[in-house]
């Protein structure tokens, strides 16, 4: 007979972790876990205000449908059972692992990947002063890949221009979090261009992005915010080059593999994401690093405290997760 827990877990994070909507000093993540004839598995997500999750309605989503769990739901009948989001994924995470743990076979194998290898993932620099984002950038610009936070109400420039003056070798990444404007869109892309960023991610709110079809883009296009299933794909064409999966969007693994094979049919490039969680919620994201031009599974990094046992991460390179962790 299945049996479902769930927690709220709290973790700190190592200082404080910006970004345009605000900051924060720990990650709170919901932790289900599904256990059945010995064998026990493990999901985690991260509820996000901006898109109306709070912890304890995640918490009380997954409660509710404990009946349906603990009767035998299948990772199929869930897909229909829970909207996507947050609380969908760590339950579809924790029969992924549990249907790992009673079968004996990795979850990645179900996937369809045969092996499964490191990945190199980028780093993020949190939103500050100009000088403190270079002086994050500075220690961090061994790093291959940093991944920075834009989005204030001003002085972005001067933070671009900073942040690449300290870190000369680096890829970089610049994500406005819905920050920035029409007034000022252009101008930021074309200094992103200048100074050589790979990417530019949602540079306008969600509901505004449409501008982007007006718009000479010399910088490549990251879709985060704006994307979330399968169901909100179509629309991006022709506003964005790449789109960022992160779990707690398409509400697991399940959703998030459909939605990466619909995306690459329709021509886009894959960044693979996260929200502030712990080795816990980049395991199951790791089964896509494969396809991902970019990888972005650096939560773990920026806590000052990790679940046991964790991922393992040697720099920025970041291992899969062995059976006792996830998958």
């Amino acid at each position: 007979m299945r049996k479902l827990t769930v927690s709220i877990d709290r973790f700190p994070i190592a200082g404080k972790f910006t970004i345009a909507r605000g900051s924060r000093t720990e990650a709170v993540v919901v932790t289900a876990t599904i256990s059945e004839d010995g064998a026990v598995g493990h999901g985690e997500c991260v509820p996000y205000p901006r898109y109306g999750e709070t912890v304890e309605g995640v918490a009380a989503a997954i409660e509710a449908v404990r009946p349906q769990i603990e009767a035998g739901l299948t990772r199929e009948a869930l897909q229909n059972l829970m909207p996507a989001g947050a609380a969908r994924n760590a339950v579809d995470c924790a029969l992924w692992d549990l249907d790992a743990k009673r079968s004996g076979i990795r979850a990645h194998v179900t996937a369809g990947l045969p092996r499964w290898p490191p990945a190199t993932t980028a780093y993020t620099i949190s939103l500050d002063t100009p000088e403190g984002m270079a002086q994050a950038a500075a220690k961090a610009a061994e790093r291959p890949i940093l991944k920075v936070k834009f989005g204030a109400p001003d002085g972005d420039i001067d933070r671009i221009r900073a942040v690449r003056r300290a870190a000369p070798q680096a890829t970089l990444i610049a994500d406005a979090n819905e920050g920035w404007t029409e007034d000022n869109l252009e101008r930021h892309l074309a200094v992103c261009a200048d100074e050589g960023y790979a990417l530019v991610e949602q540079p306008l709110p969600a509901k505004a992005d449409g501008y982007l079809s007006r718009i000479s883009r010399p910088v490549p296009i990251l879709a985060d915010e704006s994307v979330h299933d399968r169901a909100s794909l179509d629309r991006l064409v022709g506003l964005y080059e790449v789109i960022n999966i992160k779990l707690d969007k398409t509400g697991g693994l399940t959703e998030a593999l459909a939605l990466a094979d619909a995306a690459e049919a329709q021509g886009f490039s894959l960044m693979i994401g996260c929200m502030v969680g712990t080795s816990l919620a980049m395991a199951p994201a790791l089964v896509l690093a494969p396809r991902a031009r970019f990888v972005d599974l650096d939560g773990p990094l920026l806590l000052a405290r990790d679940r046991e046992p964790g991922l393992r991460y040697e720099g920025s390179i970041v291992y899969p997760p062995e059976p006792a962790l996830w998958g």
